[in-house]
């Protein structure tokens, strides 16, 4: 008989409570394109002011949130300045190239998902009619499970106030670097123009994310979400799942955080698997050592066999998440398993 598979390949997978799936159910909707989803219009006036922003606009994606947003700050011939391993430059189709005309300069992510004042500066072109006009930054927090700092992101925010750019932050997952730093996200989106924030990943919602940014801003991002298909008429029974997990989904996330450093502590003892970044919210990353005589391919293939599902990642390794569902006895479970697999 097959082990029950442990499913730890991204956040994405999770499942909404029963209580959210009821929450859905009992949604008033109405017309969102006119305007006219209570839901929806809660959800906006509640993320706006969560993020301390005039407005904000639900979207069916982060993909979405991000596009719209670069679309809204940037124009045909425009560039962006964001991370060489950023999902909105890697796993996003490059479509503000493709929809926008829009130019994007990748800088080098750095170990902890930063990228060097340095690196941004000499980013920044020169007023020159060769060069494209250098008109937005883009951060991403948390960035591989990596969380950036307030500090830090002050800093970008000094720079680009001082060069006249825009900054977005890609906070899909910025309520796990609320979680890790004991902070409100405010603390964060005060220091950007716009913030993309996904409520389908560690906060389990089975779709959408939320924009927020100017009034004017807001009204830009309206526009090319309906360019791009995402208007969604009575889309309140997802703004339904976002609202309940507001309510009842982001305390839990240091469960989750606890569980990737519980996991990782397991994996420390294991001969035969190196760590390759420090976990500090809901990922582990790793990967086999030369003498375990495996390569990625071959450990992730021995996992699936155990009923471990985990993905990869090219720079950092085998990557593990934890997430709502999984629980404290699931990663002693995987444990046991790992160490099967290295003694079979």
């Amino acid at each position: 008989m097959k082990a029950k598979p442990i499913d730890l390949r991204s956040d994405t997978v999770t499942l909404p409570p029963e209580a959210m799936l009821a929450a859905m159910i009992k949604a008033p909707l109405g017309d969102d394109v006119y305007g006219e989803d209570p839901t929806i219009n809660a959800l906006e006036q509640r993320l706006a002011q969560m993020t301390g922003k005039d407005a904000a606009l639900f979207v069916a994606s982060g993909t979405m949130g991000n596009l719209v947003a670069s679309l809204s700050h940037c124009g045909r011939g425009d560039e962006i300045i964001l991370g060489d391993r950023s999902h909105i430059a890697r796993w996003e189709q490059g479509g503000a190239s493709t929809l926008g005309g829009i130019s994007l300069r990748t800088a080098p992510n750095q170990a902890d998902g930063t990228i060097a004042l340095n690196d941004l500066r000499a980013s920044v072109n020169e007023d020159d009619p060769h060069r494209t006009v250098t008109r937005l930054i883009c951060l991403e927090n948390t960035w591989m499970g990596q969380p950036l700092s307030v500090e830090y992101m002050h800093a970008v925010s000094e720079l680009a106030l001082n060069r006249n750019l825009s900054l977005h932050l890609d906070g899909a997952r910025l309520f796990n670097a609320a979680t890790y730093y004991k902070t409100d996200i405010s603390t964060f989106t005060s220091l950007v123009d716009s913030v993309q924030i996904c409520f389908s990943k560690g906060l389990s919602a089975p779709a959408g994310s939320i924009v927020c940014g100017s009034h004017d801003f807001i009204s830009r991002a309206r526009r090319w979400r309906k360019a791009l298909g995402g208007g969604m008429r009575q889309a309140g029974v997802l703004a339904a799942a976002a609202l309940y997990a507001l309510d009842n989904m982001v305390e839990r996330l240091q469960e989750d955080h606890e569980n990737a450093s519980l996991l990782s502590n397991i994996l420390s003892e294991i001969k035969g698997i190196k760590q390759t970044t420090a976990v500090k919210t809901n990922m582990v990353f790793f990967e086999p050592t030369a003498e375990s005589g495996m390569d990625r391919q071959d450990l992730l293939g021995k996992m699936k066999d155990a009923g471990i599902l985990a993905g990869i990642e090219s720079n950092l390794g085998i990557r593990a998440v934890t997430h709502y569902g999984i629980s404290k006895a699931d990663i002693e479970e995987v444990g046991k398993r790992m160490k099967a697999v290295y003694q079979a």
